[in-house]
């Protein structure tokens, strides 16, 4: 039974300081209230910050052997968790459960494992000429995280971590709080020592808050909306504290004359809908070639007919419900403006898709003719909400794609994989990924301009938990 009245704190499940503070964690799929998870305070940071302070002294001098042990040791827990985990992030936040079984908790999988393995290589002592440069855990960590891709983010932020020395204080999105529990229980049976990983629910503008302005936490990594981001930063600012970042994305998907088009748009499409449209660096906004604006729409709207919001429990559900009624409200309300501001609604539109009458489900909507002023295409809608783009030629395309405050990621599509490189290198943004091929998960995700200052997953992301310390004259004759 997950235990969400307590937090956990210095190796042990404890009760808030201040107790009475809870919320309801609502099934976005029925809107009923599934169970209450306990609210923590300032004074709880307080408590759990003084914990891994304390435990720092010691988990900051374990070997690599050690940490490799250790990490091996949390990975097989986690495997038998799994099902576990993607029910729980169903239920939370809407995902088929399929997709939340083995995407959702493989993702948490995958990160752990791959983490393990660049600390089994990573060479943490170099010289430079007298010099010696030795990488040191930068200290206690605090680590917001959201509800979207729950153990995506808890474990690029936690494995690597804990692979660097550092100890940590994680605060996981209040509506996806049982998978980041069941984290804790896992981190416990695999023997992470007290306080090195601590665990409390709460709210960002009062837990949130506490831990970016914390005097004793030595860096902030947030991953979630770039308003929320900005506040982190600014709470940060006075005690100099290191901010690792990634936030929101309006990511194009540059289609380029010559391509596969039935393969581009299609995949290109499911991508947008995957999650029901809550990825980060979902590809958002697709640019087309002018000429074949009418083309796109069509093989849009077909998959976009075949696509199936349901029960995440019901077999053929394609995607569920969005997570909460806020979130459902906003994408109503940009749905709206995009048949306002005079867009082709090619697909989808306002209201609950057909056939069901509670849960916050969005209609798979397509938009074509979109000009790259209106708001559908500058604003993060967070749902299952496509733009189709033209352009004149390669270059407007390129024009276009950069045309945007953020900078998370790009696609491109093209005849050849040299077109693809080529246009691919012009796009300002952190990923960018060609002829459909995914994500490298030991390659840096990350972005440009408001979508972050940051790198997770791999190498970069170990690096981000470490100092570089010079020592001058340790190699002298």
């Amino acid at each position: 039974m997950v235990n969400r009245m307590q937090f956990y704190i210095d190796g042990a499940w404890v009760d808030p300081v201040v107790k009475g503070k809870s919320t309801p964690v609502v099934n976005p799929a029925t809107e009923e209230a599934m169970y209450e998870i306990a609210l923590g305070s300032k004074a709880d940071v307080d408590k759990a910050v003084a914990a891994a302070k304390r435990a720092f002294e010691t988990y900051s001098q374990t070997s690599r052997e050690e940490r490799v042990a250790l990490l091996t040791k949390i990975v097989e827990v986690y495997k038998g968790r799994m099902k576990e985990i993607g029910a729980a992030v169903s239920d939370e936040m809407g995902a088929p459960l399929p997709m939340a079984e083995k995407l959702q908790a493989g993702a948490g999988l995958g990160h752990l494992m791959n983490t393990l393995e660049v600390l089994k290589k990573y060479e943490f002592e170099e010289t430079m000429g007298t010099a010696v440069i030795v990488r040191e855990p930068v200290g206690v960590v605090g680590m917001i995280t959201p509800w979207n891709w729950p153990l995506n983010q808890i474990a690029c932020k936690v494995a690597p971590a804990l692979a660097a020395g550092c100890t940590m204080i994680l605060k996981p999105s209040e509506f996806t709080p049982t998978s980041a529990l069941i984290f804790a229980e896992i981190l416990h049976e695999a023997g992470v020592p007290k306080g090195v990983f601590n665990l409390l629910n709460g709210l960002g503008p009062e837990v949130g808050a506490a831990m970016s302005e914390h005097p004793d936490i030595d860096m902030i990594s947030f991953t979630g909306s770039t308003r929320a981001g900005v506040d982190v930063a600014k709470r940060a600012a006075p005690t100099v504290k290191r901010v690792s970042q990634e936030l929101g994305g309006k990511s194009p998907n540059v289609i380029l004359d010559g391509a596969d088009l039935t393969k581009a748009v299609t995949g290109g499409v499911m991508h947008m809908f995957n999650n029901s449209g809550q990825s980060c660096n979902a590809p958002s906004r697709m640019i087309v070639p002018l000429s074949k604006m009418k083309e796109v729409a069509a093989i849009a709207k077909g998959v976009a007919d075949k696509t199936k919001a349901g029960d995440p429990r019901a077999d053929g559900t394609t995607i569920g419900p969005v997570v909460n009624r806020g979130q459902w409200d906003k994408i109503q309300a940009l749905i709206q403006k995009g048949i306002d501001e005079g867009a082709t609604l090619v697909a989808g539109g306002p209201g609950l898709p057909e056939g069901v009458n509670k849960g916050f489900y969005v209609r798979p909507t397509i938009f074509a003719d979109v000009t790259n002023d209106m708001t559908i295409a500058r604003e993060e809608i967070f749902g299952p909400v496509l733009t189709i783009l033209g352009a004149k030629d390669e270059a407007d395309a390129v024009k276009i794609a950069n045309d945007t405050p953020y900078g998370l990621a790009g696609y491109v599509s093209a005849d050849t994989v040299e077109t693809a490189r080529r246009v691919g290198r012009q796009i300002r943004a952190g990923n960018v990924n060609l002829q459909g091929m995914p994500n490298e998960r030991t390659a840096p995700f990350g972005g440009y301009k408001q979508s972050g200052n940051g790198r997770e997953w791999g190498r970069y992301g170990l690096e981000e938990y470490l100092e570089a310390k010079a020592v001058a004259g340790y190699n002298a004759a």
